[in-house]
C-alpha cells in the first residue's frame, strides 16, 4: 500500500549550503579584524555599564545594495570616529537582511543580484568578504539579527546586534540573544509598546536551551547562560518616543523590571516618521537631554547614505543609483558629518 505524500509539498527545490565552517575557511579573520570586533564589543559593554562616558553611535545605510558604495561609505566613516572618538563611539550599521510585513526585496544576503535569483550563499559571501573589509580598516559593525542561521556565518565580524520590532517577541530570537556573544539590542514594538522590548531584555538575561545548528552543519541544542547587555532601543511607533517624558517612562518601566537601564535611541523609523530630514531634531533633542543629566540614553542610531533620500526598486538592477538607498530614506553624508560632529562638541562638554 501507498502512502500519501506528506512532506515538502510546497517546496520547488532544495540546494545544499556551504556550512559556517566552511565559508569562515574561505574568507578567515585576519588578525586586525579579529581585534576591532573585539575591542569594539569590549568598549560597548563599558559604556553600557556607565565604565566609559561617551555615547554609542550607530550609522550607516538603512541597507546594504551596493558594496562599493558601501566601502566609499565606510572609508569616510572610519575618518570621521577617529576625530570623534573623545566623545562617541561609532558602530557602522551594516544591515544585509530586511524584515518585510508581506513582500520586497530581502535584503543582499538573500538577493544578492537584486533580480530574484536568491543566491543565497553568494550573499552570505559577499555579506561576510565586506564585514571583513570593515574590520580590517578598524571600524566595529552593527547588525539586526534577523535569520537564527546568520550568527553562524558573520556573527565572528560582529561587535552590536539588534533584533528588530517585527521579531522582538519571538521566542528563538530571544533564545539567540542570550547566547550571542554581543551586546544586544531589543526593540519597541511598531505600534510604539515598551512590552517586547523589555521582555526581550529580561528573557535574554536568562539561561535559554534551544535548537540550532553547528559550525559543522549538524543539528545540535545549545545551552546559554545569559547575555549580560541586552537594551531597549526606542524606535517609535504610532507616535515619536524619544521625548523626555517617553525616555523617563522607559527608564521607569526598566527599573520596575529590576533591569538595566540602559537605552538606545533609533532616530530614524517611527521617530522621525520614516522622513530622513528629521532624524537631526530626534538626535538634537536627544543630546539637550544628556546634557539636562538623562545618563539612561547611552546612544544613537542614524540612517545615512553617500547621498540623501531613497529609490524605489528597478527591474534592471544596473540603473539603480548605488549610493542612495533602495529601502527607508536616509540622511546624506554632510548631514551626517555634521550631526556627528555637533553631537561630539556637545557630549565632550558634558563627559569632561
Amino acid at each position: 500500500m501507498s502512502h500519501p505524500r506528506l512532506e515538502n509539498l510546497n517546496i520547488e527545490s532544495v540546494a545544499p549550503l556551504a556550512t559556517p565552517r566552511e565559508m569562515k575557511a574561505a574568507i578567515p579573520l585576519s588578525a586586525a579584524a579579529a581585534a576591532t570586533v573585539a575591542r569594539g564589543r569590549e568598549t560597548l559593554e563599558r559604556i553600557l555599564d556607565g565604565e566609559d562616558p561617551r555615547l554609542i553611535a550607530v550609522v550607516g545605510p538603512c541597507s546594504i545594495h551596493n558594496l562599493d558604495a558601501a566601502g566609499e561609505y565606510a572609508g569616510r566613516l572610519k575618518t570621521l570616529a577617529d576625530e570623534i572618538a573623545g566623545s562617541i563611539f561609532v558602530v557602522m550599521r551594516v544591515y544585509f537582511e530586511k524584515p518585510r510585513s508581506s513582500i520586497g526585496w530581502k535584503g543582499l544576503i538573500n538577493d544578492p543580484y537584486m533580480n530574484d535569483t536568491f543566491h543565497i550563499e553568494e550573499g552570505i559571501r559577499m555579506a561576510r568578504h565586506f564585514l571583513f573589509r570593515v574590520a580590517e580598516l578598524g571600524l566595529p559593525a552593527g547588525t539586526e539579527l534577523l535569520d537564527v542561521l546568520m550568527p553562524q556565518y558573520i556573527g565572528d565580524l560582529i561587535s552590536w546586534n539588534v533584533i528588530g520590532a517585527r521579531t522582538a517577541e519571538a521566542q528563538t530570537h530571544r533564545e539567540i540573544a542570550s547566547g550571542i556573544s554581543t551586546p544586544i539590542g531589543f526593540k519597541n514594538g511598531t505600534d510604539g509598546s515598551l512590552d517586547a522590548a523589555i521582555n526581550g531584555v529580561r528573557s535574554a538575561m536568562g539561561p535559554h536551551h534551544f535548537l540550532g545548528v553547528t559550525e559543522d552543519g549538524l543539528p545540535a541544542v545549545f545551552s546559554t547562560t545569559g547575555n549580560s547587555y541586552p537594551h531597549v532601543v526606542l524606535r517609535g511607533g504610532r507616535k515619536p518616543n524619544y521625548d523626555a517624558v517617553s525616555i523617563a517612562a522607559c527608564v521607569a518601566a526598566l527599573r520596575d523590571a529590576h533591569l538595566p537601564q540602559n537605552l538606545i535611541v533609533d532616530c530614524s523609523h517611527g521617530n522621525s516618521g520614516k522622513k530622513a530630514d528629521r532624524q537631526g531634531l530626534v538626535l538634537k533633542d536627544v543630546l539637550t537631554q544628556i546634557e539636562a543629566g538623562q545618563r539612561a540614553i547611552r546612544g544613537f542610531m542614524l540612517e545615512s547614505n553617500l547621498e540623501g533620500g531613497h529609490q524605489p526598486m528597478q527591474a534592471n538592477p544596473a540603473l539603480l543609483n548605488p549610493r542612495c538607498s533602495v529601502t527607508d530614506e536616509c540622511i546624506d553624508w554632510p548631514a551626517t558629518e555634521e550631526l556627528l560632529k555637533e553631537a561630539h562638541a556637545r557630549i565632550r562638554k558634558v563627559i569632561n
